[in-house]
């Protein structure tokens, strides 16, 4: 609240970001402008085109009727909650509709996913696949249940073996998707660790090296020295989930992984 407590310095926060160097014109990049102000908020109107802008001009604050001071208080809680933020939460939180809060989850996480999409991994990394959802009675059980959705999650580390970032997947586990997932979501010079599951053979002709552990199950695949962080962000991610939701429905999270 001392950095983003008032519209004034969210707006400059946002001034900032967009033009570090000073403003430069959306459409035809001139550094040239005058400025104006309507409705409380700066304008900016290029000299050479004549284009207006302000500093929420196309992005995810572009037309809202909200203060910014309430969006700032969003990104806030959302990323810095140990679990996921409900929308029931963030109404409580931000004094909103739940309506809006809901909108406002929405499109935050949206712009998440967007950035977090071209994420590429280097150096040395965890990877292992896991699933989301639970068993149905009296359905199979294992790899091949239905009511589960498969999913890889890498994490890479720094010299020091420290978490650094990471990228989720929903896919099968096939070779052809594990190599597909890899061609995108791994730098060349990568040097993977993953268990012994057989698509990730597929990891050998896309990274500079895939080392092997076969971890087992159960305990000693989960506190295997190799695959703490993956297995960390893995409990993380799941109770991120139960503990923010009652429920849940898988197809959600499919399309909601996939975009991410």
């Amino acid at each position: 609240m001392a950095r983003y407590g008032t519209p004034a310095q969210c707006e400059q926060a946002l001034v900032a970001a967009r033009w570090p160097a000073g403003f430069v014109c959306p459409s035809c990049r001139c550094r040239h402008a005058t400025t104006f102000e309507r409705h409380g908020r700066t304008h900016w109107q290029c000299v050479r085109c004549h284009h207006q802008a302000t500093a929420t001009s196309n992005t995810v604050f572009a037309s809202t009727k909200l203060p910014l001071t309430v969006w700032f208080l969003a990104m806030h809680l959302m990323t810095q909650a140990k679990n996921n933020v409900s929308a029931l939460e963030l109404r409580r939180q931000l004094g909103v509709s739940y309506k809006a809060a809901w909108r406002i989850k929405q499109k935050l996480m949206q712009v998440m996913a967007e950035h977090e999409s071209g994420r590429c991994l280097s150096g040395r990394v965890e990877i292992d696949d896991a699933y989301l959802g639970g068993e149905r009675s009296g359905g199979k059980r294992g790899r091949g249940a239905a009511d589960k959705v498969p999913f890889v999650l890498a994490v890479s580390t720094t010299d020091d073996r420290k978490p650094h970032h990471v990228v989720v997947r929903v896919m099968p586990f096939t070779s052809a998707a594990v190599a597909d997932w890899a061609h995108t979501s791994l730098a060349a010079d990568a040097v993977g660790l993953s268990d012994g599951l057989p698509a990730f053979r597929a990891l050998r002709t896309e990274i500079a090296e895939h080392i092997v552990h076969v971890a087992g199950s159960g305990k000693a695949a989960v506190t295997h020295p190799e695959f703490k962080w993956v297995n960390v962000m893995l409990g993380n991610l799941k109770n991120a989930i139960t503990g923010t939701y009652h429920a849940f429905r898988l197809s959600n999270i499919l399309s909601v992984k996939t975009r991410s």
